[in-house]
Order: structure tokens, then C-alpha cells, then sequence
């Protein structure tokens, strides 16, 4: 009752001059108008019979160009009149924590500002040199690229990513067609898989399965698995989930390939592979540079799971851990931390499930050029970049955290920590060292990785 006085009836030719506050019903467009603020001073002391005396001029804010309204409200407002008044002393100091609030919310403002400004500078200096880095790329490399592609300022050009319009162009060329694979061959290949899938559907699986047994069919049996895997390829981006653009895309490169390669047919994380391809390529350069990307050594041994070969592979990387980072090294030592137990996921699916994919499209930049030997160097990179945090976590807390990386990573600080990773132990290159290891095949299965022997 006391929020709502009554209004006298000497009081209505003064509402009337103005127009009030409604609650309820439609009000008159003449009611929208914004008001003066001397009339609604002069309507509240007409309904509340009160004189609201200014604040001393002392105390009266000044150019505050940033006020909270919540904060106006519930701190600088006088109490209802049936309240009793603040005394001086909270007025004071409900003054002071109001201006301690809009301070602090400036300043927050403020940072927020220069951060946004930062982020858009940095974002149009990068657009700038990504469309000047075009120009180079189309008009004087790629036309030249046998003669151009080992020069140092190609090579410098390509560390610092690659264009994205000319990306699938030069990935193209990088990886080669050692398999001279052909678009004819590809249709054949797919129109395999679309036998085997129609097949799949008029018999039962049970049967099939039985058919099969170990030989050739069974490797092409795994054309089920694609299915599976494809609603699980970048589920955030929607585009290769059922009814998407590229689901039917994808399902074709990976069946046209489970038949081409029987024996090694379909393996999980070969999906975010022809994905990320099938993003930068047409249909059928994608499944020429799938096939012949696959067919490189370490991809191979990885999808047809040469244990011998994956623990080499391994062993190298720890020589160039224990280099890098002795005391990362010691520390996952102390745990019997092995790399099978982070590195195989970041192997098979070349970071593309693990990093961020325009970060993951960078790594395949540089690997393109460098080699297998990139992969190892980026797995150290990102090693480096989380050292500190690595060295303050036990087994169980690495493991969690190297499987699932921070969403935040950034391409400049993961490549920095890369390009400070050094390939070099004791005057041998990554090729040398994996090659001296190759000849003792015993000792490299004995020391390294027992939790990938058992």
C-alpha cells in the first residue's frame, strides 16, 4: 500500500498536464515520449508531497560517462519514505563502494576494448599477409614449383601457413602420386564399395561375416565401420553428419579406399583424415592424396598396426624428448609414461582431432614439406607449450590431459615451442637416429614402450 499512493483529486489537473505511468493497457503514442527530467522530479514531489534536495555539490558525480543503472538503483537511490533514511555515514560509504564499482567497471571496460582492438589489428594483419602470400603462391610458385619448392624463402614461406585457397593445391603436390592412382581408378573403386554396401543390405551380417573369415572380403567388411565413424567426424561443424553436404563425400572416399586397400581397409581416425582433405580437394584429388598419404611409411605402419615399426618409432621420439626436455622426460619416466599412450592418437588422425583444424590445417602446412618427422617435432612442441603444467600432474592427470589438449591453443605460441624443439641428437638428424635404430630391432622392443608390447 505504501509503494502505491492514493491520489488526491486536487492533485489530478497536475497528473494531467504530463502523462503518467501506466501499468496496465496499451499507452497512447504522446505517452511514449522520453520526458524531461524536471517534470518527472516535479511529478514525484506532487505525489509524495516530497522535496528531493539535490546532493551538495561536493558529493554530486561528474563527467561519469560509465554508470551501472543496477548500481543507482540499489545504492545511490534513497529508501521509501516509510523506511527510515541512511545515515551519513552509510551514504558515505555506499557512496565510496559506488564509485570503487564504476572505477572498476571502467577499467574492465577499457581492457575489454584495447583486447578487441588488438584481436581485430592482428586479424587484419594476417588477412593482409595471407592475400599477399596468395599472389605469391599463385603467380610465381606454383608455376615454378619443381624449381622453387626447396628454395629458403619458399620453405620460410611455407612455415608461416599456407594460403587457404591454394592449400589442397600445393598439399597435392607435396605428397605426390607415387601410386599413380587415377579419377578412373577411383570410380572403380567406388563402385565397389557401392556393391559391397548394396550387398551388406540384402544379406545378413552373420553370414557374411562367416563368408568372409580372415581373407580379403573381411578387410572389406569394415565398410560397416564407416558408417559409424563418419557421425563422429567433427560432430561441431555438422557438415559430414547424416543429411549434411559432405556425408555421402565422405563415405565414398573411405569405401573407395577399403576396397583399394583391402589389406588394410578401414581404421578409426582415417575419417578426420579424408575430411580435412575433402575440405581443401575435389572428390577425387582427395582420394588420390589419401591413398598416397596412407602409403607414406609412418602412416602405414600406424593403420596396419606394425608393432615393431610403432615402437621404433617411438624410440626415436624419446631420444629427441630426453634432448628437449630432460626434465619433462625424467618426470613421465617416474610414471612409466610411455608415447604410445599420447602419441597414436595424435599420429593417426595428424592432430586433426586433437588441435583446433584451422591450427591442425597449419601442422599438415609443414608436415607436408618436412615430413614424418614434423609429426614427432609437433608432438614435442606441444610437450614444450605445456611443460609447466605437465611437470605439476601425476599418471592419471597427464593422460587426461595430453588425450583431451586446451581448446585455447593458439598457432603462434604452439609454433613457436615448435620451432624451438631442436631434430638433432648428437650431430644425427631424426632420419639417422631412426634408421641407427632400425638395425636392432631387439634392444628398440626390449627398452621402449612396454604397455604397446603387451
Amino acid at each position: 500500500r505504501n509503494f502505491f499512493t492514493k491520489r488526491t483529486k486536487e492533485l489530478k489537473p497536475a497528473v494531467q498536464s504530463a502523462p503518467g505511468w501506466k501499468l496496465f493497457g496499451k499507452v497512447p503514442p504522446r505517452e511514449i515520449l522520453q520526458k524531461d527530467s524536471k517534470i518527472i522530479q516535479q511529478e514525484y514531489e506532487a505525489r509524495t508531497g516530497r522535496m528531493c534536495k539535490p546532493p551538495p555539490s561536493s558529493t554530486r558525480r561528474k563527467n561519469i560517462e560509465f554508470e551501472p543503472l543496477s548500481t543507482t538503483a540499489l545504492i545511490l537511490e534513497d529508501r521509501p519514505a516509510n523506511l527510515p533514511a541512511k545515515s551519513v555515514e552509510e551514504a558515505l560509504r555506499h557512496r565510496q563502494e559506488y564509485d570503487e564499482m564504476v572505477a572498476e567497471a571502467k577499467k574492465r571496460e577499457i581492457k575489454e576494448a584495447h583486447k578487441r582492438k588488438k584481436i581485430m589489428r592482428e586479424r587484419f594483419k594476417q588477412e593482409e599477409n595471407i592475400a599477399s602470400a596468395m599472389v605469391i603462391w599463385v603467380n610465381e610458385i606454383l608455376p615454378n614449383w619443381e624449381g622453387m619448392r626447396a628454395t629458403r624463402r619458399v620453405r620460410e614461406l611455407w612455415w608461416q601457413g599456407l594460403p587457404p585457397s591454394v592449400r589442397g593445391k600445393v598439399w597435392s603436390l607435396a605428397v605426390g602420386n607415387e601410386l599413380n592412382i587415377t579419377p578412373e581408378l577411383y570410380e572403380i573403386f567406388l563402385s565397389r564399395a557401392k556393391e559391397r554396401w548394396k550387398s551388406f543390405s540384402e544379406t545378413s551380417s552373420e553370414n557374411d561375416t562367416e563368408d568372409a573369415g580372415a581373407s580379403v572380403a573381411d578387410r572389406e567388411a569394415s565398410l560397416e565401420l564407416i558408417k559409424l565413424d563418419i557421425s563422429r567426424t567433427f560432430p561441431s561443424l555438422y557438415i559430414f553428419q547424416k543429411g549434411g553436404p559432405y556425408h555421402d563425400l565422405l563415405h565414398s572416399v573411405l569405401g573407395a579406399y577399403t576396397c583399394y586397400r583391402p589389406d588394410v581397409g578401414y581404421v578409426q581416425g582415417m575419417s578426420f583424415i579424408a575430411a580435412v582433405l575433402i575440405l581443401n580437394l575435389e572428390e577425387a584429388d582427395a582420394f588420390i592424396a589419401f591413398a598416397n598419404l596412407l602409403n607414406k611409411p609412418c602412416q602405414l605402419a600406424f593403420f596396419r598396426v606394425d608393432h615393431s615399426m610403432m615402437l621404433k618409432y617411438f624410440a626415436a621420439f624419446e631420444v629427441f624428448f630426453e634432448e628437449n626436455l630432460p626434465k619433462l622426460f625424467l618426470h613421465f619416466k617416474s610414471y612409466s609414461l610411455t608415447p604410445d599412450i599420447y602419441l597414436i592418437d595424435w599420429i593417426f588422425t595428424l592432430y586433426s582431432k586433437s588441435l583446433p583444424l584451422d591450427l591442425a590445417c597449419r601442422v599438415w602446412d609443414v608436415f607436408c614439406r618436412d615430413g614424418e618427422e614434423f609429426l614427432f617435432r609437433t608432438g614435442l612442441g606441444i610437450l614444450r607449450l605445456y611443460e609447466d603444467i605437465l611437470l605439476q600432474m601425476d599418471f592419471i592427470h597427464i593422460a587426461q590431459f595430453l588425450t583431451k589438449l586446451p581448446e585455447d591453443i593458439t598457432s603462434e605460441k604452439l609454433f613457436s615451442c615448435i620451432a624451438a624443439i631442436q631434430m638433432q641428437n648428437s650431430n644425427k638428424k631424426w632420419a639417422q637416429v631412426f634408421a641407427s635404430l632400425m638395425k636392432d630391432n631387439k634392444e628398440g622392443d626390449k627398452n621402449h614402450s612396454p604397455a604397446l608390447k603387451s
